[in-house]
């Protein structure tokens, strides 16, 4: 089963953090106590030898969760840079936010829509892509003059056309800082 390549992995999660910060107690509990006592006995070395491979499964963790963290950014910056070309090259645009996919079909998918710059939720029928489509997509898509128009009731169901969907990227932006950030878009 594919992930949804639209959310973003996680580096730190509560249970992440808490473990780390219990396991870096326990090393400088077991740094003092080897400091302050002369003999190495049986149960400090073994301390010592939890609290290294503690060390090393925490690290690699953390470097497992950075890397994929990091991959996420890079594709999703690729993906929202190929966003802005396609927009830039195409004459008229919009974009439309996948809020769901309702039911998956051979030919195409179910999908609810919430249209970003009139912010209308509908129903629509997308055909099939060559990628599979995800809730929390952001679509670019040129509509289809003949379904949708200034002054003209929406349709009740919306029908994307492949050969529409001109590009597609995560919901947020990678460095969108949120409402008083420093890289709004």
């Amino acid at each position: 089963m594919n992930s949804n390549p639209v959310i973003k992995p996680k580096v730190a999660t509560p249970a992440l953090t808490l473990a780390s910060a219990a396991v870096l107690i326990f090393v400088a509990y077991f740094a003092v106590a080897i400091a302050t006592s002369s003999p190495l006995s049986g149960p400090f070395l073994l301390g010592d030898l939890a609290a290294l491979v503690a060390v090393v499964v925490l690290g690699w963790v953390w470097l497992v969760r950075s890397r994929r963290h990091t991959a996420w950014m890079t594709a999703a910056r690729e993906k929202w840079n190929q966003f802005d070309d396609a927009k830039r090259t195409h004459r008229t645009t919009t974009e439309v936010t996948v809020v769901s996919v309702d039911a998956l079909e051979p030919t195409g998918s179910w999908i609810t829509i919430n249209w970003n710059r009139f912010n209308h939720v509908q129903q629509a029928w997308i055909e099939a892509l060559p990628e599979p489509i995800w809730p929390g997509s952001v679509l670019l898509i040129s509509p289809d003059p003949d379904q949708v128009g200034p002054g003209a009731p929406w349709p009740q169901t919306y029908y994307i056309q492949a050969p529409r969907c001109l590009a597609w990227a995560p919901t947020k932006r990678p460095g969108h800082f949120g409402k008083h950030g420093l890289n709004m878009r």
